[in-house]
């Protein structure tokens, strides 16, 4: 049984590392409206469940809105329905505004991607945050997704560059966070279970065969391993990203 001492030091050594990452990248401005993407999984719900507690104590106001994007087919239903309904409930109690976009997935018989689904979901959400008038949009990205898609990009795009904890869009219309840019996966874990959140298990039945997942997959047992040598790697690999030496490059 856990102590309300545990529950509380785990949860904010995690908050404080998103309020870290809020300040560091000036995430938010008073008055903003913030959209959330979320999938039911436990990174956008950390995320969510973070930004509600940041903004009792931020001295800055802004308001939450949550969106959820269902694919489903006729003979495929991603969600399962309970699950979801408790995350739907959770969500509006703690939110200005919860929206559920569904979907159909097209009928082919060309094998849908990660990056279809991802872009396809992107579109929705961007096109409900213009709705809504909310100029920032925040995704549940953690450090191991920054990280990963760094070494993604290094190895099997031959570039450097990954995704970045804030940016601008659209000519200004829309500015992109990812305050959970400090927190390890590790942490969101624990975070999940400190305060028992509820979560919903991934049901896609493209993403185990995925072979970008599987790729992904790969470089996060490595960085699993090597963090075993050296703990601080998923943040120094963070953290080269903005010392780079331009006159040590080809």
């Amino acid at each position: 049984m856990k102590t309300e001492k545990l529950v509380s030091k785990v949860t904010n050594y995690i908050l404080r590392k998103v309020g870290k990452c809020l300040g560091d990248y000036q995430m938010i401005d008073n008055g903003d409206r913030i959209l959330v993407g979320v999938s039911g999984g436990k990174d956008s719900i950390t995320l969510i469940d973070a930004l509600a507690e940041k903004r009792r104590v931020l001295p800055v106001k802004f308001m939450l809105y949550t969106v959820r994007v269902e694919f489903t087919t006729a003979a495929v239903n991603l969600d399962n329905n309970l699950e979801v309904k408790i995350i739907d409930d959770y969500l509006k109690s703690i939110t200005e505004g919860h929206f559920v976009i569904r979907q159909n997935l097209p009928e082919t018989t060309k094998k849908l991607s990660c990056f279809w689904c991802s872009w396809n979901r992107r579109k929705q959400i961007f096109l409900l945050a213009k709705k809504l008038n909310c100029r920032k949009v925040a995704l549940g990205h953690t450090l191991d997704d920054i990280v990963v898609t760094f070494l993604m990009n290094l190895f099997y795009h031959g570039e450097i560059s990954t995704m970045p904890p804030k940016v601008v869009m659209f000519n200004g219309e829309i500015v992109l966070i990812r305050p959970l840019a400090y927190v390890s996966e590790k942490e969101v874990v624990e975070y999940i279970r400190a305060k028992n959140l509820p979560v919903k298990q991934t049901m896609c039945p493209v993403y185990d065969t995925e072979k970008q997942f599987q790729r992904r997959k790969y470089l996060k047992e490595l960085i699993d391993q090597l963090s075993q040598y050296w703990p601080n790697i998923r943040m120094n690999i963070f953290n080269s990203l903005k010392r780079v030496k331009d006159e040590y490059l080809v």
